[in-house]
């Protein structure tokens, strides 16, 4: 009870600062991590040469995985007004107009919904993404390759990893109150 007295009450622009800078932050910190996980993992026959790798296809896939997140956690009106915001505060971030940051943002949302047909669970579409946009199917053995889909125990391995890049409201929402 009084735990609730104490929390401090977030606007949408400070909410949506720890959000950015938050998620951001996790992807600066973690792209080596995950290259070096790829490199190393026991799926691939020949280990992916990712040293020339750059992380903007992992920035926008734990970026569009995150927004897409937002709509379990919010409700519509608190993502109508917060959505805007978190927009515009990624754009600036990332050096581009807020226009070209959102089709940015629509294209890797579709190419994720896409690769994860059917499911809807957002933690395998940011794996299945990390798999398709870093071109990994080269490197699995001749029957996944053939599939042009993920080994399956890669997949289990990689979603392990990618839920530790999905920001977490639970805890978030113990320390503060947003509405």
């Amino acid at each position: 009870m009084l735990d609730t007295l104490f929390k401090k009450r977030l606007s949408d622009e400070v909410l949506a600062k720890y959000f950015v800078n938050g998620i951001l932050n996790t992807i600066e910190q973690g792209f080596n991590e995950i290259k070096s996980f790829l490199e190393e993992d026991p799926a691939f026959v020949t280990p992916p040469d990712l040293k020339d790798a750059r992380n903007g296809h992992f920035a926008m896939i734990v970026i569009a995985g995150n927004i897409g997140e937002l709509s379990n956690t919010f409700s519509p009106s608190q993502q109508k007004s917060l959505m805007p915001v978190i927009f515009n505060m990624l754009a600036d971030s990332l050096g581009m107009e807020e226009k070209d940051f959102k089709e940015l943002y629509n294209d890797y949302a579709a190419f994720m919904k896409r690769v994860n047909y059917p499911s809807k669970v957002t933690l395998y579409s940011m794996s299945k993404g990390m798999f398709h946009k870093y071109g990994l199917n080269e490197y699995q053995e001749n029957y996944f390759k053939s599939l042009n889909t993920p080994n399956p125990l890669f997949i289990k391995r990689m979603d392990e990893i990618m839920k530790n890049f999905l920001w977490n409201w639970d805890a978030f929402f113990k320390r503060y109150k947003v509405y």
